[in-house]
């Protein structure tokens, strides 16, 4: 919703609620689209734009829990509606039969959702000064419901996806499809990779639910520096997913995901040296710090998907693409809540509390350890994908 933020707590209640604030994970999800990823799509667009209609129409005075839910029910919508199209995306390239070509439509689908970003969040930082949050909320029902009349309206036959052989039952159809996905988590490379991954999100006590609220309520930076932020964050997700289209296309995913593993690191202890206000005495404002440097994070951990989901979609068999992008997704999903609850702890055992953030900095290199964890096992990952025929 471009740079609309939820509202900050009441004052009696920020002390309590510092250390639950966690990030809300954008989970890259991705499906099985064999009955048919397109539409599943399709009916995940109203669940989102229901909730926000909700938000609009009901009274102010509506419950917290009630807003909660419209909430969830809104990410729930999204988020199936992207697993949907992480699998036709996942299908689609494997049919690029030139090796040359492989990770293109992966590259081509990130750049497009970073432009698309950049250009709402830019869109929604103009708009937030002129109109009402229920404007706002409103305004993008209405954009849900236009993406969602957009996709029914676009033939599945379009797509040119791989259709299922005959006319099975969706009983047997799913049955086949989890034969499918024992088949292929039974191969290490895919097994390993996945569990690399997904630990590589789960073992971090991500904090920058802390830190939004430390930039937001401690330091009181106006709200179109985090507009301006996610904005940065989304142009450098598109550079970085042209260049790696370009040039680091056939580089090992092996040393991509460590390199990426290690920046992500030395960001988070670059937040170190902006929280003891170091950059703030060598002149570098903290609006200008947010900026850059909190947007090249945000977009480095959406940005460090695109290898990984290259690299599967090359170690996948044949046919089973979409099953095992749906099983990937949801252990990353799981993974980033065990990430936000580990970062709830963090925040709590480090007593950082609403007008205490004395122990934000050992709490941020505590995380920064945490992220250089999982190089001890990145010889899971292998050096190369290798297509594979899928067994029988």
């Amino acid at each position: 919703m471009g740079w609309a933020s939820p509202p900050p707590p009441s004052r009696s209640s920020r002390t309590r609620q510092i250390s639950q604030w966690s990030p809300s994970p954008s989970t890259a999800s991705s499906p099985t689209p064999s009955p048919s990823a397109a539409s599943a799509a399709s009916p995940t667009s109203p669940s989102a734009a229901v909730s926000w209609l909700a938000i609009v129409l009901l009274p102010e005075t509506m419950s917290i829990a009630f807003l909660t839910l419209f909430l969830l029910l809104g990410n729930l919508g999204a988020s199936i509606a992207e697993v949907a199209n992480d699998a036709i995306v996942t299908e689609a390239g494997k049919q690029l039969q030139s090796p040359s070509m492989s990770g293109q439509l992966q590259s081509f689908a990130m750049m497009s959702f970073a432009s698309a970003g950049a250009l709402g969040n830019l869109l929604g930082g103009i708009a937030i000064n002129l109109l009402s949050p229920r404007t706002m909320f409103l305004l993008f029902a209405l954009l849900l419901l236009l993406q969602f009349f957009t996709t029914v309206a676009v033939p599945e036959s379009s797509l040119n996806l791989p259709k299922k052989a005959g006319n099975s039952s969706k009983s047997s159809s799913i049955r086949k499809q989890l034969s499918e996905l024992k088949i292929a988590l039974r191969k290490p490379e895919i097994s390993r990779s996945i569990v690399w991954f997904s630990a590589s999100y789960a073992v971090v006590p991500l904090l920058i639910g802390t830190m939004f609220f430390y930039q937001t309520q401690h330091l009181n930076l106006d709200p179109s520096v985090i507009g301006f932020s996610k904005v940065f964050g989304q142009a450098a997700l598109m550079a970085w997913s042209v260049a790696y289209n370009k040039q680091f296309k056939k580089t090992p995913a092996r040393k991509v995901l460590s390199m990426l593993q290690v920046t992500i690191a030395l960001l988070m202890v670059s937040d170190v040296l902006f929280v003891k206000g170091i950059y703030r005495d060598m002149g570098v404002s903290d609006s200008v710090y947010v900026v850059i440097f909190s947007g090249l994070l945000e977009a480095l951990f959406q940005f460090k998907g695109l290898p990984f989901t290259v690299l599967m979609a090359q170690l996948c068999p044949a046919g089973c693409e979409g099953s095992v992008m749906a099983f990937l997704m949801s252990a990353l999903a799981l993974a980033i809540i065990v990430s936000g609850y580990l970062g709830v702890a963090l925040a709590a055992f480090m007593g950082i509390t609403g007008t205490d953030f004395s122990g934000l900095t050992v709490g941020i290199l505590i995380q920064a350890a945490c992220t250089l964890l999982p190089l001890c096992w990145s010889s899971w990952i292998p050096d190369t994908g290798r297509p594979e025929k899928k067994e029988e």
